[in-house]
Order: C-alpha cells, then sequence, then structure tokens
C-alpha cells in the first residue's frame, strides 16, 4: 500500500496526513487539548481532575499501584491524602455517589520483582465499594495491555507514557539529589521524564469507548458511563490549544477473534513520509526495523531533513540491555547503511551537579514532524508497540498558524527540559538546524549527549531473547517449536505445550513461597500452630492430606516435616511426616507420568538420552542421593522422575531412603542438630561419616536387590 503522503496530489495543496481507517482510528474535536511534560505537571493535573469529577473515573493502565503519588511540585493544600489509595478512598467519602474503575494489566510473575504485589487485594478488596479494580488478561500470550488512559466524567481523557504508578513522579528540573524523588521504599530513583496529553469533550469521549471495550472485554460486563458534559478540566492547566482535532491510532493483536489493528505503525510510516525540515522524537525504546528503514528512505530523499531522536542512555534489567539496546544499534546501523548518518542522532538528557552526573530515564512516547504533526501516546518505537502490545496514540495534525506555532512551542519546550534551558532560546537555536541546537544547548548541568551502542552488537547471544522480548507479533507456542525444533517438534507441540506450561506453573509456585508475601505463610511456627490444633488421630489425616496438597503447589516440605513434628511429638510427627511425604511424593510422581515419558524422551538429545539411561539404571541410588542432597525442589524431583520413567518401586524406596535422615534428625533431634553442626568436634563427625557410609551402603544393596539383570 502506498504511503498516505506520497499519493498524487492537486500542486500547491498539502495531502492530510492522518486518514482514519488507515493510520488513525477516528478523529474527533477536542475543546481543549494540553500537553503536561513530566510528573509533577501530570500528577497534579490528575488530582485536581479527580477532586472536578462528579460521577466517574476510570484508569486502565500496564501498571497502576496504590500509592501512586498524587502531588505537583509542592504538597497539596486540599487536605486530602497523596497515595492514590487513600486519596480515592478519601475522595469516595467525601463524594459518595462517584464511580470509580480501575483496569490493570494481569502481568505475569516476570514483572512481580518491579510490581505492587496482589493489586486485587490491595485496591479492590481493601477499598470501599464504590472503587472496583479488575485484571485485564484478554491479550494473547506474550502481549500486555500497554494503553494508558485516564477519564473523568467521561469529558476529560489523558493518554500517553504516564501509568498511575510510582517511581514516575518528578519535577522538569531532574536534579540528581531531589529529595522528594523517592518510592514507596523510601529509596531515591533517577530523574525521570515522561510526557502525557489531556483531552476534552468528544476526543476524550471517544477514549472512553476505547476504555470502555477493555473493560468488557476483560471483566465479560459492560461499562456504562455518563453523558460527559461536566467542566473539569483542572484551573492549574493553560491549555495548548482550543477547538482541535484529535486523530487516536492504536495497535490490538489478533485476539478472540478480533482483528489486528496497527495504526500505530501506519502512523509513524506515513508521518516520517511527510516530514520535510525536522523530525523530533522522544521514545523509550527504538527498534523497530521497518520503521528505520522508512525513515533513512525519507531521509534519503529529502536532504535537508534531519531527525533527532531522544531515548535513555542505558537500559537497568538485563533483559533489557541486551535486546532493547541491540535493536537500538541495530536501528542506527540501518540509518548508517543508507547513507543518513550525519542527519541524524541518538541522545540522551545528562544531567551534571558539580563532580556527580547521572542521566534522565527518558519513558515518553512522542514524534514531532516540522511544525505540521504532533504526538503524544503509549506506543514505544519497538517491533512489540507495532503488533503485539495494545496501545494508544494522540495526534494533532495542525491546520492553522496558532496550531502551528503550538506544536513547536511544544518542540522546543521539550527540548529545553532537556538542556536547561527557557523556550525562547530554544526557538533561536533551532532556526537552523535541530541537531547543531541539540549539540550546543546546555545550562543548569543539563545536556543531550550522543548514545554510544559500538560494542551492543558484538556477539548474538541475546538473539533468542530478543525475538522473545521484542516480538512484531504475539508469541504462539507453534512459532517458537517452528523456529526451534523444526517439523518435529511441531508434531510434538501438544504434549510439549504440557511439559512447558507444567514446568511454568512449578517453578512460578517455588519462588512464590520464597520470595513474595506467600513466604509468611509458610513459616514453621505458624504451620505447627495450625497443626497442632488438632488431636493425635484426626491430626494424622490432616497432615497427610496437608502433605499431598503443599507438595503439588510446591509449598516447602522440610517446613511441613519440621512443624508436624513439633505438632505431634518426635515419633508420631516422624510417622505422619513420612507418610505425608511419601503419598505426596507418589501424587507428584503421578503428574509427571501423564505428561507422556515417549514424548519427552523423544525432546531430548542425544547426550541427555545418555544421561537418562544411566539414572534410570541407578534408580534407587539416584533418587536417594537427590532427596539426600536437594539440588532440586521436592516437587520438581517428584514430577521429573515420572516424566523420566523412573520405576516407581525404585522411585519409592528411593524417596525412603532419601528423606530417613532429614525426618529423623527433624524429628528427634530437633534444636540439638543446630548444635551439632556449631560444634563439629572429630567424634561428632566421625559418627555422622559412619552413618553416611552405611547410609550409602544401604541404598547400594537396595539398588541391586531391585535391579537384578542390572537394568531398570
Amino acid at each position: 500500500m502506498p504511503l498516505a503522503a506520497e499519493m498524487p496530489l492537486a500542486a500547491g495543496k498539502t495531502r492530510p496526513i492522518l486518514a482514519p481507517g488507515r493510520n488513525v482510528w477516528r478523529i474527533e474535536r477536542a475543546a481543549r487539548a494540553a500537553v503536561l511534560v513530566d510528573g509533577a505537571n501530570f500528577f497534579a493535573a490528575v488530582r485536581q481532575a479527580f477532586l472536578n469529577a462528579r460521577r466517574s473515573i476510570l484508569i486502565v493502565g500496564w501498571d497502576i499501584h496504590s500509592r501512586a503519588p498524587l502531588a505537583g511540585a509542592t504538597a497539596p493544600v486540599d487536605g486530602l491524602p497523596v497515595p492514590l489509595k487513600e486519596f480515592l478512598t478519601a475522595l469516595v467519602d467525601r463524594r459518595p455517589e462517584l464511580d470509580v474503575r480501575l483496569l490493570l494489566w494481569d502481568y505475569p510473575a516476570f514483572y512481580a520483582t518491579e510490581r505492587e504485589w496482589f493489586p486485587s487485594l490491595v485496591l479492590d478488596g481493601d477499598t470501599p465499594p464504590q472503587i472496583t479494580m479488575r485484571l485485564d488478561d484478554c491479550l494473547p500470550f506474550g502481549a500486555s495491555q500497554h494503553q494508558k488512559i485516564v477519564l473523568v466524567d467521561n469529558h476529560l481523557a489523558f493518554s500517553g507514557g504516564f501509568d498511575m504508578t510510582v517511581r514516575r513522579w518528578d519535577r522538569p528540573g531532574h536534579h540528581l539529589d531531589d529529595p522528594d524523588r523517592v518510592g514507596p521504599d523510601g529509596q531515591p530513583y533517577a530523574p525521570f521524564h515522561d510526557v502525557q496529553m489531556m483531552v476534552e469533550g468528544n476526543a476524550a469521549r471517544a477514549l472512553g469507548e476505547l476504555a470502555a471495550t477493555r473493560w468488557r472485554r476483560a471483566t465479560g460486563q459492560p461499562l456504562r458511563l455518563p453523558a460527559g458534559d461536566a467542566d473539569v478540566w483542572p484551573a492549574l492547566v493553560k491549555p495548548d490549544f482550543t477547538d482541535v482535532d484529535v486523530g487516536i491510532a492504536r495497535t490490538e493483536p489478533r485476539c478472540n477473534g478480533q482483528e489486528e489493528v496497527r495504526e500505530v505503525e501506519a502512523l509513524f510510516h506515513d508521518s516520517f513520509a511527510a516530514a520535510e525540515r525536522a523530525i523530533y522524537v522522544e521514545n523509550q525504546f527504538v527498534t523497530a526495523a521497518e520503521v528505520a528503514e522508512h525513515l533513512a528512505a525519507r531521509l534519503t530523499r529529502t536532504p535537508r531533513l534531519e531527525a533527532l531522536i531522544v531515548t535513555p542512555q542505558s537500559y537497568h534489567s538485563w533483559i533489557e540491555s541486551r535486546t532493547m539496546r541491540i535493536g537500538r544499534a541495530r536501528f542506527r546501523r540501518l540509518l548508517a547503511e543508507a547513507g543518513v548518518a550525519a542527519r541524524t542522532r541518538l541522545v540522551y538528557p545528562q544531567v551534571r551537579c558539580g563532580d556527580k552526573c547521572g542521566d534522565t530515564m527518558v519513558h515518553s512516547k512522542v514524534t514531532i514532524i516540522d511544525d505540521r504533526l504532533l504526538r503524544v501516546g503509549s506506543a514505544n518505537l519497538n517491533h512489540r508497540s507495532m503488533g503485539t502490545d495494545t496501545e494508544c496514540d494522540l495526534v494533532i495534525e495542525a491546520h492553522t498558524p496558532e496550531q502551528r506555532a503550538a506544536v513547536l512551542s511544544i518542540r522546543n519546550r521539550l527540548i529545553a527540559d532537556h538542556c536547561g534551558v527557557d523556550e525562547a532560546t530554544v526557538a533561536v537555536a533551532t532556526r537552523n538546524s535541530l541537531i547543531a541546537a541539540a549539540e550546543v544547548l546546555t545550562g543548569g548541568g543539563h545536556s543531550l549527549r550522543e548514545i554510544d551502542d559500538a560494542d551492543a552488537l558484538q556477539g548474538d547471544i541475546a538473539a533468542p531473547i530478543e525475538k522473545l522480548s521484542d516480538p512484531p507479533r504475539p508469541i504462539t507456542m507453534e512459532n517458537i517449536v517452528e523456529e526451534t525444533v523444526g517439523d518435529a517438534g511441531m508434531r510434538l507441540l501438544p504434549a510439549l505445550a504440557r511439559v512447558g506450561t507444567l514446568a511454568a506453573v512449578v517453578i512460578a509456585l517455588i519462588l512464590a513461597w520464597r520470595f513474595t508475601p506467600l513466604a509468611e505463610i509458610a513459616d514453621p511456627d505458624l504451620v505447627r500452630e495450625r497443626l497442632a490444633a488438632f488431636d493425635d488421630v484426626s491430626g494424622g489425616v490432616v497432615v497427610i492430606g496437608a502433605f499431598v496438597v503443599a507438595g503439588l503447589l510446591g509449598f516447602p516440605v522440610t517446613v511441613l516435616i519440621a512443624a508436624t513434628a513439633a505438632a505431634f511429638g518426635p515419633w508420631l510427627g516422624a510417622a505422619y511426616g513420612a507418610a505425608g511425604a511419601l503419598i505426596s511424593a507418589a501424587a507428584g510422581y503421578g503428574v509427571g507420568t501423564m505428561l507422556g515419558r515417549r514424548t519427552v524422551a523423544a525432546l531430548l538429545g542425544k547426550s541427555l538420552q545418555k544421561a537418562r539411561r544411566r539414572i534410570l539404571q541407578q534408580g534407587v541410588l539416584a533418587v536417594a542421593a537427590v532427596r539426600m542432597v536437594p539440588i532440586a525442589p521436592f516437587t520438581v524431583v517428584n514430577i521429573a522422575c515420572g516424566v523420566f520413567g523412573v520405576q516407581f518401586l525404585h522411585f519409592l524406596a528411593g524417596t525412603t531412603l532419601g528423606l530417613a535422615p532429614g525426618i529423623v534428625a527433624l524429628a528427634a533431634l530437633g534444636d540439638r542438630l543446630y548444635a551439632l553442626v556449631a560444634e563439629p568436634t572429630p567424634a561428632r563427625i566421625a559418627t555422622v561419616a559412619a552413618l553416611l557410609a552405611a547410609w550409602l551402603g544401604l541404598c547400594a544393596g537396595l539398588q541391586r536387590l531391585l535391579t537384578r539383570d542390572g537394568t531398570p
């Protein structure tokens, strides 16, 4: 399909960039529109809009945190709390008729360390009934709900890069040592830059339709929004535009019968194709190869065109630093190979204060084409924003001198924010060259510095990870298997999916019992108190049932053994613990056998097949060894033995021998075991060595008895 900007047009006329049905969903009129730069301005505006709300508040986000700070550059004076949850609670107490809805992406466990644990309990279960929070999991595997929309009375909407979450607030000055820039844990974080657009009227109501559709898909329930005619515009915000048309561009992956939408990608291509003098971009991730090719093509055809791209200096997580950084280096290489590197710059905002030097995290997603087009949204300039994640960008195409002046003013304001100068200084410096201005403008320790990704493309160790972290379309099991194991793997797809799903669930459960608030439930004293409530007879039934359930859920088996011994005494506790552990192990073994041994064997390479045969030949010894020396969690060993075809009798015998020393020690020795370890006298060491030798001899003898011909 030809680009909209390249289609034939009569001389003297400029073809519009925005084309509903191609690069935007709809174009709607906004009575007022404004661009909010940095967190202090955004959160202050949201707070005042919420205070003005009369009927409804709807928040749709990639991340929502109960302690998101609703505050501006100075402390609020309205008497309500600052954290989001406390603020909303106080607000609905003041205004009971207000309906508050929050829709949060149901993120995978991968993000658990960065997010608020159990948000449903915090934001739904522990708030007044007027506040409802739901999780949005209506997406294909590997996709995220990345749209960020805040809607007030269906008349005012915020949309852009900001989430209603923590570690996003910052003053425009981006000082290295701002004492108020701290997370919920009191720890400071780096300067943070983001941008949001605020629109009023029909444009806001269109965003309301989009948000209500997300709510219906996620919850199965329709959402009725008010008519949307109340004036809730925050008085502290001066509009940048009045009576302006606003386009809405989306990305929607194919899912549940819904067709794919790639308006975000088409808008990048069409807007770059219309550029004449200057392209200004702010974006967290810059990896989309096809967009780079379109940009290079336009730069090649238009000799006076320049492109300035502001992006973070570095990425903090291991995956981002080895995938998004590689993609960014490849993006730059495509521009260099096209011969347009001299007219492009990828830069980051640097901040200096005395001997200290840092950089500002760029989270914004902004594109400005000449004085003609302004785009603010949620979409990154990476592959997944083009077709995998849901995205929402707002775009204004300037048609009048006042609108064009506003577009340039916003661009100059953003550059001024990074360079520590005023907007007027930027306006003068950028008259001839956007790149030249970026290279010389500096003030208050702020400046723009060129990105250095020279070493990012050395080696290809992260190539497979890059395909998973930045896919152009949602990840499907079929595509993964086809790329990694070919046609043979495709035939094994159903079984492989079962194995992979079970493995992911087991690993997630084991990590949860250790690193999440579930660890409090796994406290031995708490478990002992619960078990002690039963008498000896009923306690045995309860203990065995608890072991079976806990074994399948990845609960630490040693905690149950110790708690059982403490609750029922050393010998009865040891008997209950042994019976429960063995029955639980058998249940896990059964789960493993259901996965299909032939399928798993077919997926193993020749070297692993040899290792498997050795394990099967030494079944009792092998199982006893992994029980005695816990190289893998109890649940994993149970399932793995069933998967790999260890004979059940060997499995049961090895489990008994492997767990016996621990059960006896925990039940009989109790605290004395720790004293033994604390004071390892020669006599004690010799005793332990003799017991270990006897244990090994018993295992070997039982192995010969059970395996008469040397094969399993």
